[in-house]
């Protein structure tokens, strides 16, 4: 089973930037495909960046194209979110998820999640 461990959010005022991470406790990390998704309170959870095994192929929700940026670095098993230009509207709880095969955006696909790490936006 893999454990993923999120850290890096906080509170950020709008136009703002965070960089968030997720180490992944297992050799075999450049086999899985890695993503992030969030939940906002009352909300479903939503897909937000995916990257493929080799991180030569990643993917954006239309929300966050053009501001986030996913990257990883299997050497060291972690996982990346770049965030700037940050709106009131990303604020969530931020999650990594790994998954055997291709990169999705479909939560239902990932079968190892992280316990989540809060990021807040003011405005």
């Amino acid at each position: 089973q893999v454990q993923l461990v999120e850290s890096g959010g906080g509170l950020v005022q709008a136009g703002g930037s965070l960089r968030l991470s997720c180490a992944a406790s297992l050799r075999t990390f450049g086999s899985f495909a890695m993503g992030w998704f969030r939940q906002a309170p009352g909300k479903e959870r939503e897909f937000v960046a995916a990257i493929s095994w080799i991180g030569g192929s990643t993917y954006y929700a239309d929300s966050v194209k053009g501001r986030f940026t996913i990257s990883r670095d299997n050497a060291g098993s972690t996982l990346y979110l770049e965030m700037n230009s940050l709106r009131p509207d990303d604020t969530a709880v931020y999650y990594c998820a790994a998954r055997r095969g291709i990169a999705t955006m479909d939560p239902t696909d990932f079968g190892s999640w992280g316990q989540g790490t809060q990021v807040t936006v003011s405005s």
